[in-house]
């Protein structure tokens, strides 16, 4: 058989559980501190990162292309392609069907 427990004083209780949400939030309020200074860290490095980049990265002309050899066009080796006649006449299955059309015919 289980021993009767014994009652805890209430206001006892109610001083460890301030004291317990008191460290709660002074440790949620610690890691979102630390989150933000990680952030602006990271925002600081890359800032410095574009900063070094342009520096060092100098714009480069681009050659020119030689013109004192003359262009000699190719024939191509694709094969023409073959014309094809329109179908200008409308099968049955998509003519449009009403009542008019079948009372003249």
């Amino acid at each position: 058989m289980k021993k009767n427990t014994i009652p805890i004083d209430l206001k006892l209780r109610a001083v460890e559980r301030a004291r317990f949400a008191h460290q709660v939030a002074e440790k949620r309020r610690l890691i979102k501190q630390y989150k933000m200074e990680r952030e602006r860290q990271q925002k600081l490095e890359e800032v410095e990162e574009i900063k070094r980049l342009r520096k060092e990265l100098i714009p480069k002309a681009q050659l020119m292309p030689y013109f004192d050899r003359p262009l000699v066009p190719r024939r191509s080796e694709k094969q023409p392609t073959v014309p094809r006649e329109p179908k200008f006449c409308i099968p049955r299955y998509k003519t449009i069907k009403c009542c008019r059309c079948h009372a003249m015919t």
